[in-house]
């Protein structure tokens, strides 16, 4: 570690990647105790600048090959890229720094605490001085934030979800995509369809990842696995439908869930509000429920609204859910578990 643990000298793997430059921003914006900052990515995105806050001083990074660069020299590793690298490079790191994992690469691992900050920050208790950590996928994070003070409360036995997630989820190219395809078919050509398969402009696409011999997608394994594991709930019954739709950030859940003690609007109303990470639409506001349009660009919060009884079941509850992906769900959480570690260091 560096001497003064204040200042840490820090690499951002996958600086490129929609995460990666929002994980630097956020940074920035926290003010967190910046020794060296080196944005790293593969050979084909070396000499990229990595754009910061505009107004920000210096706020320009030039992209560094990461498979070039001296790991020893940093305390802290941020992993924001594809999966590869940091399975060619996290373990190694951690060995004498703490590593902040993005990918998919390690979440699955008992061994490797998963950490959402406004659920389980006690997780980093026993990490010390390094370590690897890995993070959820946004819609995991949004989804276990709104169940939380709910699970609390009630205790959660099912949830039935279906995720529309926005294609920023896929990435830069993804966005692209959405931008070329909406342009191409109001001037009346085809849309190509390259980045998820198929058209999707103006579409709805109930797939996200790869789906298994079994019709279920990745996503929907990684959404069960990743919500019992936050929740500490292991034998909780997660029923989950992953969509991808025509939207740039923020990813949006309907939420069915069901309870083991009696719950009413009331009381649910009450702990949500007084829930970390959590900002509450309630139905007489101007605003009457959260849109990733809207409330996704104000990304500090998991936003839930159209709080109602399920009229079906006894002990259960439907809700909407919405929070910026990229901000919120991945660069939001990444430096809150940094933040955390720092903490518990001094």
């Amino acid at each position: 570690m560096s001497r003064d643990p204040r200042a840490l000298r820090i690499a951002v793997v996958g600086a490129t990647t929609l995460i990666g430059e929002a994980v630097i921003r956020e940074l920035r914006a926290r003010a967190f105790p910046i020794a060296q900052l080196h944005a790293l990515d593969d050979e084909r995105h070396v000499g990229r600048a990595v754009r910061g806050e505009e107004e920000a001083e210096g706020a320009d990074l030039e992209t560094e090959a990461v498979d070039a660069f001296d790991f020893e020299t940093v305390d802290l590793a941020f992993f924001c890229g594809r999966a590869a690298l940091s399975e060619r490079h996290a373990a190694a790191v951690a060995a004498h720094a703490w590593v902040i994992d993005n990918s998919p690469a390690f979440r699955a691992r008992p061994d490797v605490p998963l950490f959402a900050a406004d659920v389980n920050p006690t997780v980093l208790a026993g990490v010390g001085v390094r370590g690897l950590i890995a993070l959820p996928g946004s819609a995991s994070v949004a989804l276990a934030t709104a169940l939380a003070p709910l699970h609390a409360l009630a205790g959660v036995t099912r949830v039935d979800v279906a995720t529309y997630q926005a294609v920023s989820g896929g990435g830069r190219a993804a966005m692209d995509e959405l931008a070329g395809e909406t342009v191409a078919m109001l001037s009346g050509r085809t849309a190509r369809g390259r980045a998820f398969g198929r058209q999707i402009a103006f579409n709805v696409i109930p797939q996200v990842d790869q789906l298994d011999e079994d019709g279920v997608s990745r996503e929907e394994r990684r959404l069960t696995e990743e919500t019992r594991r936050l929740l500490g709930a292991p034998q909780l019954a997660v029923n989950a439908t992953a969509v991808r739709v025509p939207v740039v950030f923020g990813h949006s859940l309907a939420v069915h869930a069901a309870f083991e003690r009696p719950v009413t609007v009331a009381a649910a109303l009450d702990v949500l509000r007084r829930g970390s990470g959590i900002c509450v639409i309630e139905p007489d506001s101007s605003a009457e429920y959260p849109t990733p349009a809207t409330l996704a660009n104000v990304p500090d919060k998991v936003y839930v609204g159209r709080l109602r009884a399920d009229m079906t079941r006894d002990r259960a509850l439907n809700f909407w859910v919405v929070a910026d992906n990229v901000r919120k769900c991945a660069a939001h959480n990444a430096v809150s578990a940094a933040q955390t570690l720092v903490n518990s260091a001094r």
